[in-house]
C-alpha cells in the first residue's frame, strides 16, 4: 500500500512538473524532483518521492527513475507517454506527456506549495540552467561529486540540512521511537 502511494505520488509530481513548466525533458524533470525532495527533507526530515539520487557528471540523477524511463513498466506507460524529440540546437530530449490528470490527493499542503514554488522558479529554465543550479558550491551534489570525489555515489539527504538542523531531526526521531516503544 505504501509503495503504491509513493508511486502514485511520483507519477503525479512528474505530471505536475511537465504540465506547469516549459522545456521539461528528462534532465529538467530529474532536477526538479531532486530540488523538491531535498527541500522537503530539509523542512521535515522526509523526502516526497522516496527516490535516491546519485552524483552523476551532469548533476543528481534518480537512477531508479532513469532506468524506468529507459525501459518503462506497464504502470509508467499507462500514466505517461515518453518519446524523443529534437531540440532547436540539434540535440534530442525526452518528450514526456501525461496520459492521466494530475491529482493533488496524494500531497500535503506543504508538498503542493513546494511543487508550485519550484514550477514558478524554474518555469522557463532549460536543462543546462538546471544542471548549473544543482552544481552550486555547498549543495549536496557538489559536496559528494566535487569535494569528496564520490562519482556515481548516493547523495545523502542529510546534506540538505545544516548541522544543527540534522542534530534536531535525529533527536526528534529518537524521541519519537522511544515514545512509540512505550505503546507497543
Amino acid at each position: 500500500m505504501l509503495v503504491e502511494h509513493k508511486n502514485e505520488k511520483l507519477i503525479n509530481a512528474i505530471i505536475y512538473f511537465v504540465q506547469n513548466t516549459k522545456f521539461c525533458g528528462k534532465t529538467k524533470l530529474f532536477k526538479l524532483l531532486y530540488f523538491m525532495d531535498f527541500e522537503h527533507y530539509s523542512q521535515t526530515g522526509r523526502s516526497v518521492t522516496g527516490l535516491d539520487y546519485f552524483a552523476w557528471p551532469m548533476g543528481p540523477v534518480p537512477t531508479e527513475l532513469f532506468n524506468e524511463f529507459n525501459q518503462p513498466t506497464e504502470k509508467t506507460t499507462n500514466s505517461l507517454s515518453i518519446s524523443k524529440k529534437g531540440t532547436p540546437n540539434g540535440n534530442e530530449m525526452l518528450n514526456i506527456k501525461p496520459l492521466m490528470e494530475f491529482s493533488s490527493d496524494y500531497f500535503s499542503k506543504r508538498e503542493l506549495k513546494l511543487l508550485k514554488q519550484l514550477c514558478s522558479e524554474y518555469h522557463n529554465s532549460v536543462a543546462n540552467d538546471m544542471i548549473e543550479a544543482t552544481h552550486l558550491e555547498n549543495q549536496p551534489w557538489h559536496e559528494i561529486y566535487e569535494v569528496k570525489g564520490l562519482k556515481q555515489e548516493n547523495i545523502p539527504y542529510e546534506l540538505s540540512l545544516k548541522k544543527a538542523e540534522y542534530e534536531q531531526i535525529i533527536k526528534n526521531v529518537i524521541e519519537n521511537e522511544e515514545f512509540e516503544g512505550n505503546y507497543k
